[in-house]
């Protein structure tokens, strides 16, 4: 068969990519088009014209037998395949295939030096066959054991576009043994080039930078390899062990003090207050720090254990948690998280089971209450800072990549720590089973962090139920749309969030840092309730005004909230009956309750003049837009409550 192109505009069309190209690059691209399989058509231009010449019956009467072949050799039938492939060399020796195919098959049966024979034929009819050049290469360099051989060979395999990683790699492994770490580094980032999650090429990278020293590239390249590795086989092992090699080097040679001085340095700067930064081993917790204004002193404290590892992450980690005071502050954000005795009686109603089961173990009672005591504030702990540490490990690992070793090793340390606190039988066989389930789900928080992190799945050692792992997954993601362009204070936003979805937000309270400050000043604090007892004139809180701002946008793009409709229909039947005194105290009530903030998630809201009754935060929202339109309509429009047409639905329903 011939085909005839005329080389113009159309020629162009069809073959784009011949525009500008001389005759040569012309006949070169034309030939390799039509190429099929083993079998490579005549290309010649003569006058303008391009003619292929394809010979179909040779390739129909050949291509059987090279196809029967293929088979045969997939089958290991190499003595059948060697028959058949030399009658088709006799009959046709300027195919390049079938010589690579001949030496390919000498190579699996042991005969090395007829094999690169073979291959050397295949390379003088075609220099570019890409799979000849590949398997000379693993013949010098596996069997030969002349590296330099095998590069040359190597080196015209990439530039055929032939080489594939896995081959890449394993030369670029070969050449780091032999301590040529240029040309291993040159064959890793080739094999990354065509795969860059393929896990080997990395960790060879990892083994190059710490044979040049270059620890911090060492522990980047450990972990892409962790993170890239699909299953928990040698590799990943190697990987995991590689990457604490790598990183108690670092944390123990390095002077990581450096860091956090410098980030102090700019904390003082920025908020014009001292930090003093030492160990105390004496503090509860890893590390924390000390904000100088709620011990009423001229300066910032961090503390940490001297005894946990890389403790410069553990500084880091709380100078970041003053940062965020700081941005917090500028914007009068800033919430206090407050324990009281109350929200201390409401954990201990939970867990009343539990206590009584500790009374048949346990007589003495300041050991009952010193248990209590400790998973109250331990809970109490996890809830304020999970959801603000997920926010400074993302904002750590972004911004300060010489501290990720220090971070891992740490995270890492931390993590064990969790994970015994939730399986150890000793721990299950007395603390209640709802405690350790809440602890549990934040944990797996942190969890899935340090997995996105560093890699290393640490998730189902915490024995984890579904339940638990999906509640988990859902305050993760819920962070991860967050974190993309988090805002000052908004991390006060999934304290709330979380604690209301593990029904822990009766433990504890936020309360604006403004207000808090207030109630601490006793002589302002009555003055302002004597003026203001309901506080009405007070200026809003910010940080509410933000929260009822996203709520309004809420109900603006769901349109009428019917769910508000109903909850209005329930306070008109309610203060149907009532006096226009009874309306107006319980309107001043929940008005109070509203300069505390009402959350539309919150559950168990009370309205001591409504009696036996406990409100959803939708409720309270309703009951206070209906109690002021019925009382005092002049100062509905100031409540902030876009519920005008909901209000007048529910009236509808209610005649």
């Amino acid at each position: 068969m011939q085909i005839v192109h005329k080389i113009n505009d159309f020629l162009y069309t069809i073959f784009p990519e011949l525009e500008n190209a001389s005759e040569k690059e012309i006949i070169n691209a034309i030939q390799k088009y039509y190429t099929y399989g083993p079998f490579v058509p005549k290309v010649s231009i003569k006058d303008g014209i391009v003619t292929i010449d394809v010979d179909t019956e040779y390739i129909i009467t050949q291509d059987a037998d090279y196809n029967k072949t293929v088979a045969l050799c997939e089958k290991g039938k190499f003595d059948d395949a060697k028959i058949i492939l030399e009658k088709l060399i006799q009959k046709n020796p300027s195919n390049s295939e079938f010589h690579r195919i001949l030496g390919q098959i000498l190579s699996e049966q042991g005969d090395q030096d007829e094999a690169i024979n073979a291959l050397i034929d295949a390379l003088r009819w075609n220099s570019s066959n890409g799979w000849g050049l590949l398997m000379m290469g693993n013949i010098f360099a596996k069997h030969k054991k002349d590296l330099k051989t095998a590069l040359i060979y190597y080196d015209q395999a990439i530039l055929a576009n032939k080489a594939d990683h896995i081959t890449l790699a394993n030369i670029a492994y070969l050449l780091f043994q032999e301590n040529k770490l240029e040309e291993a580094k040159k064959y890793a980032w080739e094999t990354i080039k065509l795969n860059e999650k393929y896990p080997n090429a990395h960790f060879i990278l990892s083994l190059i930078a710490q044979s040049e020293n270059d620890l911090h590239s060492a522990f980047y390249s450990t972990l892409q390899a962790i993170k890239f590795s699909t299953q928990k086989d040698a590799l990943y092992q190697n990987a995991v062990k590689q990457a604490f090699e790598v990183a108690k080097v670092i944390a123990g040679d390095f002077d990581g003090k450096k860091i956090f001085f410098k980030y102090r340095s700019q904390l003082e700067a920025e908020g014009g207050t001292e930090i003093d930064i030492y160990a105390d081993d004496e503090i509860k917790t890893a590390a924390k720090v000390e904000i100088a204004e709620r011990y009423n002193r001229n300066k910032h404290i961090v503390k940490y254990k001297s005894t946990y590892p890389a403790v410069e992450h553990l500084v880091m980690h709380e100078l970041v948690h003053l940062d965020f005071v700081n941005q917090a502050r500028k914007e009068n954000l800033n919430q206090v998280f407050i324990s009281t005795q109350q929200n201390k009686n409401n954990f201990i109603d939970t867990i009343l089971a539990a206590i009584n089961n500790l009374k048949f173990k346990i007589q003495d009672p300041s050991t009952i209450d010193f248990f209590i005591e400790s998973i109250f504030s331990g809970l109490n702990l996890q809830t304020y800072n999970t959801p603000i540490d997920v926010f400074i490990e993302d904002f750590l690992y972004k911004e300060y990549a010489e501290l990720r070793p220090y971070q891992f090793l740490s995270l890492f340390g931390m993590l064990q720590d969790a994970i015994k606190a939730v399986t150890d039988e000793r721990i299950l066989d007395i603390a209640p089973k709802e405690v350790i389930s809440k602890t549990r789900t934040f944990s797996l928080v942190n969890a899935m962090q340090f997995k996105e992190l560093f890699g290393i799945d640490t998730i189902q050692d915490f024995k984890p139920t579904q339940a638990e792992l999906k509640l988990a997954e859902t305050f993760y993601k819920e962070f991860i749309e967050y974190r993309e362009d988090r805002k000052p204070g908004e991390e006060y936003e999934l304290v709330k969030h979380w604690a209301q979805d593990l029904s822990l937000d009766t433990f504890f309270e936020l309360e604006s840092e403004a207000k808090f400050e207030s109630k601490n000043s006793i002589d302002d604090f009555l003055n302002k309730l004597q003026q203001d007892p309901f506080g009405l004139e007070e200026p809003e809180d910010p940080f509410q005004k933000r929260e009822m701002e996203k709520f309004q946008k809420h109900q603006e793009e769901i349109g009428t909230n019917m769910a508000i409709v109903m909850f209005m229909v329930e306070a008109l039947k309610h203060f149907k009956e009532k006096g226009a005194s009874d309306i107006k105290q319980a309107a001043f009530e929940i008005a109070m309750l509203g300069t505390q903030g009402i959350d539309p998630n919150k559950k168990d809201y009370i309205i001591s003049s409504i009696n036996n009754k406990r409100f959803s935060g939708n409720q309270v929202l309703a009951f206070y837009y209906v109690s002021w339109a019925l009382a005092m309509p002049e100062q509905v429009q100031h409540l902030g409550l876009d519920f005008g047409k909901e209000f007048e639905m529910a009236k509808k329903i209610n005649i």
